[in-house]
């Protein structure tokens, strides 16, 4: 949807939310690609889906997160209300409470390892959480902690579109690897975009996890790609460690990253260049790992 904007949210906060239409409404620094997010104030933010497919997202996170922040040692994405569609804007959307931090960076992170040790223990922490009644993997959350096979066409179909910039034989077998196995456990929680733009960090440490819209219940495998998109070769495997994650769930993250960075760089080679080359980047650094992997275990 275009034109979300201040203009907008400020017409939606004093339509709905008339005791707040005092504070002061600007766009975030950084905002996602699924929901625009603006300040509201100093201690509360707007969050609205840009599109109809995000939706979803809205009640499952006014639902659950009040639930599982009582159980994070970190604080996280926190709902106070939830704002109804008009004749302007067609869907739900929500107030959160403000976290304050940076969003994560390579120049504002303190220690690597040991920011891998905290996402790992955060993460562990989250999928030790009663997951009985949550939300299974599906359309909701684009699949992420449900089967990688829902994804199986499309990264064949980019690795033989691009089988003269990679070594097509070794990322097939990266592929085939992930594809091997599923998760045979009761689902846990998932965030299902751990990324930096989702962690936020202060004095150089992690202090808060944001943006729970691919909330979900399945394999956490999904929640392992800041090993290969962020950490370095020693934080990779503290991260490993910190998640107590075995070798074939391993293999489904490596998969999960994989099959994202191939359709990125796939869908622009041509036209946006520095996210191509990005893509590139993690796909280089998942070849060289699973290389470095399969020797060690030789």
């Amino acid at each position: 949807m275009k034109d979300i904007d201040v203009r907008l949210v400020t017409r939606l906060i004093e339509e709905q939310f008339p005791e707040w239409s005092a504070c002061e409404i600007k766009p975030v620094q950084v905002s996602g690609n699924d929901n625009r997010t603006f300040h509201l104030g100093e201690r509360m933010s707007v969050r609205l889906p840009s599109a109809a497919g995000y939706v979803p997202q809205v009640e499952k996170e006014q639902r659950w997160l009040p639930i599982l922040s009582k159980k994070l040692s970190l604080p996280i994405s926190q709902p106070i209300a939830m704002g109804r569609p008009n004749d302007e804007y067609p869907w739900p959307w929500s107030v959160n409470q403000w976290l304050n931090g940076e969003t994560l960076s390579r120049s504002n992170v303190e220690d690597l390892d040991q920011l891998a040790r905290d996402l790992g223990a955060f993460l562990r922490e989250l999928q030790s959480i009663d997951a009985s009644e949550g939300p299974l993997a599906g359309a909701h959350n684009f699949y992420r902690g449900g089967s990688l096979s829902v994804y199986d066409e499309e990264s064949r179909t980019a690795i033989s579109s691009n089988q003269e910039v990679f070594d097509a034989e070794l990322v097939l077998a990266i592929w085939n690897q992930a594809m091997a196995s599923e998760w045979a456990r009761e689902p846990v929680w998932v965030h299902g975009d751990v990324a930096p733009g989702n962690l936020l960090v202060q004095s150089g440490k992690l202090c808060a996890v944001i943006d729970f819209g691919i909330l979900g219940v399945g394999d956490p495998a999904c929640d392992a790609a800041m090993a290969w998109t962020f950490f370095d070769d020693s934080s990779r495997e503290i991260f490993k460690q910190a998640l107590q994650m075995d070798e074939e769930t391993w293999d489904r993250a490596r998969g999960w990253v994989l099959w994202k960075a191939l359709i990125t760089y796939d869908e622009n080679k041509d036209t946006d260049k520095a996210r191509a080359e990005e893509a590139y980047h993690v796909i280089r650094t998942v070849m060289d790992e699973y290389a470095s992997a399969k020797a060690n275990r030789a």
